[in-house]
């Protein structure tokens, strides 16, 4: 009896979870929305997205700065991928320019691979992002 009801409680919860997430998806089925639940799940971590998709989705994303600030280097990195330094860009190349006309072009900068999104450092940690559109 007790087994039984271990069985049907787990089923609910089971059933009731994959409704929640089809509810949600149906809410929220554009690819670019912040609120779509494999932008959510990238967020938290659990669900590997394109890193372009994800930075494209940030645009409209209020809570992206939970994402940046804070962080390190190395912790960037591994959300992120590998994240260009202004010297190793091309004088001409865009984020280059941007960041060279920009009130952070004394401080410590990195730029988010394929995207326009520059994180700003103080010391080891990032204290700002700042999207390089229009610069």
């Amino acid at each position: 009896m007790k087994m039984k009801r271990i069985m049907l409680i787990t089923t609910i919860l089971v059933v009731g979870a994959l409704m929640i997430c089809g509810c949600w998806e149906l809410l929220y089925s554009s690819n670019d929305d912040p609120k779509s639940i494999g932008y959510a799940l990238w967020k938290a971590g659990i669900y590997r997205m394109n890193m372009e998709t994800a930075t494209g989705i940030m645009i409209g994303d209020p809570g992206r700065y939970k994402l940046i600030i804070g962080k390190t280097v190395p912790e960037l990195e591994e959300r992120f991928g590998t994240m260009w330094e202004p010297n190793e860009l091309a004088p001409e190349e865009y984020h280059r320019k941007c960041w060279n006309n920009s009130p952070w072009k004394d401080k410590k900068v990195r730029f988010i691979k394929n995207s326009l999104w520059m994180v700003v450092f103080d010391g080891d940690k990032a204290t700002d992002l700042v999207l390089l559109k229009p610069c």
